[in-house]
């Protein structure tokens, strides 16, 4: 499709708009990356074509010298941001060893009717009003059973954000065919559980953190949710007989990352790796987080 000079386009049900790095869907509006918003642009540019990894790398990164990964972590990334599932895409399909591919209608803006695009803006505006109830309704469901036996019955499982407590989102599976989920779930529950031994550090339960998995929620409401100022996140990736776990500590307020570290291991004994990853991990942030001199009374 041609879309030179074009800096509006509909991509499914998002409207976008590449001079501002941003896209909208029923009056939720969420900003983009320069780099994650060129991607975009770029497979748009070939919907329901492939676009190979070396294009993309060409087209997107230009003359930064970086790796594949880079690839996978950004298309990743956009998943995320348009509410897109790698096992069944309405948005970007995964084509093995050869590269991605745009699946959802693409069209510039002005295309269609006024009264079908009224139509269509009433519609993304009546299914976003009932998908926002529904989730509030969700949370103050699952929320107020998990804090059962609290006065309050509120929804955020913790008490009050403090600067010591953090929670680990589940990992992403990005291995090719997302066929190591279940390392990747593993992986989570041993960071919550070594994490959770830390003097003074509150950490959310695996059954809270694994209720926002493959949910398209701010990283700010997520943490106010659970009652957090820092969140863990990461993902599994495989190459031959080889895994790398990537980890990255963000802050809740203001999204910014404030530690990133990438581990590489030999893909042999599955409970090992994850245990010794997870124990890195932890020392890792033990030293961004010494533990209070009162901590041990409270242990």
């Amino acid at each position: 499709m041609e879309l030179t000079g074009q800096t509006k386009i509909q991509v499914g049900e998002w409207s976008v708009d590449a001079a501002a790095c941003e896209i909208s869907r029923g009056g939720d509006t969420l900003r983009l990356e320069i780099r994650t918003m060129r991607l975009l642009m770029c497979l748009a540019e070939r919907a329901g074509e492939v676009v190979s990894i070396d294009e993309l790398l060409k087209r997107v990164w230009g003359e930064v010298n970086v790796s594949p990964d880079s690839v996978y972590q950004a298309v990743a990334s956009l998943r995320r941001q348009l509410g897109d599932d790698a096992k069944e895409p309405r948005y970007i399909e995964t084509v093995p060893k050869l590269g991605y591919r745009l699946v959802a209608k693409v069209k510039t803006v002005g295309e269609g009717t006024p009264d079908e695009e009224a139509r269509g803006q009433r519609s993304w505006l009546l299914a976003g009003a009932i998908a926002l109830c529904l989730a509030i309704l969700g949370g103050f469901l699952f929320f107020g059973k998990a804090g059962g036996g609290g006065s309050s019955g509120g929804v955020a499982v913790a008490s009050q954000p403090g600067t010591r407590s953090v929670a680990v989102l589940p990992f992403l599976d990005l291995t090719e065919g997302m066929k190591e989920e279940e390392f990747a779930d593993g992986m989570t529950e041993e960071l919550i559980d070594k994490l959770s031994k830390m003097p003074g550090l509150r950490v959310p339960t695996a059954t809270s953190s694994f209720y926002f998995k493959g949910k398209q929620i701010g990283v700010a409401d997520v943490a106010k949710s659970l009652g957090v100022t820092y969140l863990l996140d990461g993902s599994v990736r495989k190459s031959g007989g080889r895994v790398r776990i990537a980890a990255r500590l963000v802050r809740a307020d203001d999204g910014f990352v404030l530690w990133t570290e990438t581990y590489d291991r030999a893909f042999t004994d599955v409970v090992m790796v994850q245990d010794e990853i997870a124990g890195e991990v932890t020392r890792a942030l033990e030293k961004k987080w010494p533990a209070p001199a009162d901590a041990s009374a409270g242990k």
